[in-house]
Formats: structure tokens, C-alpha cells, sequence
């Protein structure tokens, strides 16, 4: 006979925190949303990898690109590439992120001496930056004979054919330093010489490396990004359970920071190969979480299968429609109260703590306070941040109101099958995701800010600085349906936003 649940599955929609004692130390300046990523022992000093905020993004071709990972790397937190691409698309993601913010940047913009101003504004169009190194091959690495920048040039007076020889500012009038300067002296000479890049030369006059202004600008206006030992960014991947003996390598080679399998059903077999398969070669070395699962039991599985962290929830996405199409999944808010305890029992049997992540569900800002109070270590979000101009799907103008597009990675336009599928040869001939539009909502770390803002507020209500504070003192309470429609605005006429007074 089928097992029943007594309980029914419950969404974060139908529960509120009761607010506890604050203290006149509980305001939201002090809170600290520093949160573990990786699996650690207990008695270890710290986490081998922790997050600055509790956020991280979907593994998803309308969220996770290259562009949207270094944005939330500055505010602390940490985007999955997308694995549903090649393993050398995937690859190249990566390492522009991890290339960005080492100080040392290998320039991606240049041009060779014959090149136009017509080729100069292409190539800024094409990679977004303003400052292009004019070298006598064209490459990274070719003997530097000038620098074109954006003041450089004045397009009213100027003729597209014009060669970059006539307008560039040429070596002998640019400030350059040797490729062994340390990046501490090269800001000072950036500081020194009021300048916005400074070229990096070896002794026959290559380019090897730029150093700009503005990064430094960025670490002191952004004190809470994720940097790695060498001053670069942070960045996860996805990696499915077919190809990982090819993509793993790859995504290492690139310099990830930490990986995860991107699977609808996480309590597999195939999961547990993969990660056999990446401790086998790799050990502890590389990190990798799993998942996604809906109860004890699949937490289980994947901590002592030795993932570093464990992803929760099946069916809960905006984009999802698993619980339509196969009648399965779990109520977000319940899976994540009972996988949270698992971790908890896990922890004082074993001394090993398997940080848990929310993926799915989160509706309002709110619903992110309440994934924390109910356990989660931190959430994932796909809708949330495929708003944001650094998500790399289009901008749209409908009905008068500006759009992003945003799809499933189980929808026909992703398909991406292999996240789907249980490992037979017969792959999937149904669609588990659909294709839409999200509100388009500016720029990521406005965004952030705000939601986060939010957070550490109902965190003081609750009397808690900490995450772990916060699970330890929260008090929650289930809602009614009346409750929750008295919970909004009710019994007004509203007025017109855009009525003047």
C-alpha cells in the first residue's frame, strides 16, 4: 500500500515569522548575512567557502551568464553558468569571470594598427568596454603601440574609415609599466598619474596584462564581494550527469570555484556516480552540490554520497510545471523544514555540516526571510534575477511595459533534456518548463540591496544578527486563507500611482 504524508505540503505563502524581542543592537546595519556554501567538519575554524549574502542564481540560460556572475560576485553572492552549452562555451564563461577581477586583466579588446574607427566602435559594442589596446598583430599579447579610449574620438567630427594610427594615444605618450609590477604599485602609479588603465609590457613591448582604475574603484565601493585568494570573482556551474568526465576537467582547467549537478531529481543513482566519480579524481578538492530534493530521505543520500551541499525543491519555480505534467514535487516551505532537520541530525551524528539550499518557491522578498528562519542556508533564484539588465535575455517593450525574457530549462527552447531525463537512451518528449516574460526591474545591485535590506529588517524584528540566529530564535506561524488576504491591502480604494496631488 502507498505511503501517506499526514501532514499537507505547505508553501512559504501560507506561513508569517511572529516577531521576537530586539534589542537596541538590532538594527539592520548589524546584521551579518554571511552564510556557508560547502560541506565543513565541525571544529574547523570556518567554512572552506562561504557566501557574503545568502543568494545564489538558477542554472538557467535566461539567468546565469557571464555578465550576471560578476554582478553578484560584488554584492557577495555566487551565480551558477548555466551547463545547458557546449563544455567550451561553458568553459569560457567561467574564465571571464575569474579573469575579470584579478586586477590583472588579459585584454579582450584589440585591434591591429590597420583597424578603423568603424572597428574600434563594433569591438566596444561587442564586449562592452570602452578602452581598446591597438597591438601589431591584433591580439592580447602583440607588441602595444597605443591605446584607443572613448576620449579619443568624437563621432560628430570624425569619419568611420578613419585609422586608429590618426586618433589613438600612441606608446611613447602613455603612462606603462613592467609585467612585474605588483598590483599594489600599480594603482599607486594609476593614483599617481590620474589615469584609468595602465598597460602591464614585458621587455620586448608585448601587452601582457591591464590594470584599471575602476576595479579598484568597485573593491572599495563594493566591501562585500566574493574574491577568491588571487583577488578574483567567485563563480559556480552546472554540470548534468552524462558528460561530466569531459565537462568537469574543463570547468576546473577554467578556474570554478564550485559546481552542482543540475537535475529536476536529485535522490538517483546518477547522482551519486557523478559525485563518486569527482571525489575519485579530484577528492575534496573540487566542490560540487546536488540535488534537488523534498525530504529526509533525499538529503541523506547526497550527504553520504559526499555532495558539498544539497539543493530542495521539486516543482516550486515560476517556469516549473513538473507538478502539472508528472504529479510530482512537494510543497516548498514543508521540504524545506524537514530537509533542514535532516541536516541538523546529520550534523551532531557525523560532525559534518551539509549546508542546504532553497531552490524554487520564493514569491516575495519575504519568502527569502522565511527560507533562512525554516533552516535554508541559503536560496536560489531564477525569476528574481533573469529581471535584472545583467541577465543575458533580451529587453522588451509589450504593451506599453518593459520585459525580460525568461525560460525553463525544461521548456522547448532550452531543451535541456539531460536535466530532465533518468538515464535511459530515449530522451524526453514533454515539457517540464514554459517560456514567458518577467517585469523588467533595472540593475542587479539595486535589486539586491533592497530585497536584502528587507531581510536584515525582519531579521531585527526577530531579534537576530545572524542567520543562525535567526533559525534559532524565529518563531513561525501557518496562516489561514483569510488571514493571508488581510495580510494585503484591503477595504481601500487605491489610489492612481500616477496621480499628482
Amino acid at each position: 500500500m502507498a505511503y501517506y504524508f499526514e501532514e499537507p505540503s505547505r508553501t512559504f505563502g501560507e506561513y508569517l515569522l511572529v516577531p521576537g524581542y530586539s534589542s537596541a543592537q538590532c538594527v539592520p546595519t548589524a546584521v551579518s548575512l554571511k552564510t556557508p556554501l560547502v560541506r565543513f567538519r565541525k571544529g574547523e575554524e570556518q567554512c572552506p567557502l562561504e557566501m557574503n549574502i545568502p543568494m545564489v542564481s538558477a542554472i538557467m540560460q535566461s539567468v546565469s551568464g557571464d555578465k550576471l556572475a560578476i554582478a553578484l560576485a560584488r554584492q557577495g553572492g555566487v551565480s551558477f553558468i548555466y551547463g545547458s552549452q557546449s563544455v567550451e562555451e561553458e568553459a569560457d564563461m567561467v574564465r571571464r569571470v575569474k579573469q575579470y577581477k584579478k586586477g590583472f586583466v588579459t585584454s579582450d579588446s584589440n585591434l591591429p594598427p590597420t583597424a578603423t574607427l568603424a572597428d574600434v566602435l563594433e569591438l566596444k559594442n561587442e564586449t562592452g568596454h570602452s578602452t581598446v589596446a591597438i597591438t601589431d598583430d591584433g591580439t592580447a599579447h602583440g607588441k602595444l603601440l597605443g591605446i584607443v579610449a572613448s576620449r579619443d574620438y568624437r563621432l560628430s567630427r570624425m569619419s568611420m574609415d578613419m585609422s586608429v594610427k590618426e586618433f589613438m594615444t600612441p606608446l611613447e605618450r602613455l603612462v606603462t609599466a613592467p609585467s612585474t609590477t605588483s598590483l599594489h604599485d600599480c594603482n599607486d602609479i594609476i593614483w599617481d598619474n590620474k589615469i584609468n588603465s595602465l598597460p602591464l609590457i614585458d621587455d620586448e613591448g608585448r601587452l601582457q596584462y591591464m590594470v584599471f582604475r575602476k576595479d579598484y574603484d568597485s573593491h572599495k565601493e563594493n566591501v562585500n564581494e566574493l574574491l577568491d585568494e588571487n583577488k578574483s570573482y567567485i563563480v559556480g556551474a552546472g554540470i548534468n550527469t552524462r558528460d561530466y568526465e569531459t565537462r568537469v576537467p574543463a570547468l576546473v582547467e577554467a578556474g570554478v570555484d564550485v559546481l552542482c549537478i543540475d537535475s529536476s531529481e536529485g535522490y538517483s543513482e546518477w547522482q551519486e556516480r557523478t559525485i563518486s566519480w569527482i571525489r575519485a579524481k579530484y577528492g575534496d578538492r573540487v566542490k560540487v552540490g546536488a540535488g534537488n530534493v523534498v525530504d529526509r530521505e533525499g538529503f541523506l543520500f547526497l550527504a553520504k554520497a559526499g555532495a558539498d551541499f544539497v539543493k530542495i525543491g521539486i516543482g516550486g519555480g515560476s517556469i516549473c510545471i513538473t507538478r502539472e505534467t508528472k504529479g510530482i514535487g512537494r510543497g516548498q516551505a514543508t521540504s524545506v523544514i524537514e530537509v533542514a532537520k535532516a541536516r541538523d541530525d546529520y550534523f551532531r551524528q557525523t560532525g559534518i555540516y551539509v549546508p542546504i539550499c532553497s531552490d524554487g518557491g520564493i514569491v516575495h522578498d519575504y519568502h527569502i526571510t522565511l527560507a533562512l528562519a525554516m533552516g535554508a542556508d541559503f536560496v536560489m533564484l531564477g525569476r528574481y534575477f533573469a529581471r535584472f539588465d545583467e541577465s543575458p535575455t533580451a529587453k522588451l517593450r509589450i504593451n506599453g511595459n518593459y520585459v525580460k525574457e525568461y525560460w525553463g530549462e525544461g521548456s522547448n527552447r532550452a531543451r535541456n533534456w539531460q536535466r530532465y531525463d533518468l538515464g535511459g537512451a530515449q530522451k524526453l518528449t514533454f515539457e517540464e518548463g514554459v517560456d514567458s516574460y518577467v517585469p523588467y526591474a533595472g540593475t542587479l545591485a539595486e535589486g539586491v540591496q533592497t530585497t536584502l535590506y528587507k531581510v536584515r529588517s525582519t531579521m531585527c524584528n526577530c531579534g537576530a544578527l545572524s542567520i543562525t540566529e535567526l533559525q534559532e530564535k524565529a518563531r513561525l506561524t501557518v496562516v489561514s486563507s483569510t488571514s493571508i488576504v488581510e495580510g494585503g491591502s484591503h477595504d481601500v480604494i487605491l489610489r492612481n500611482n500616477n496621480q499628482t496631488n
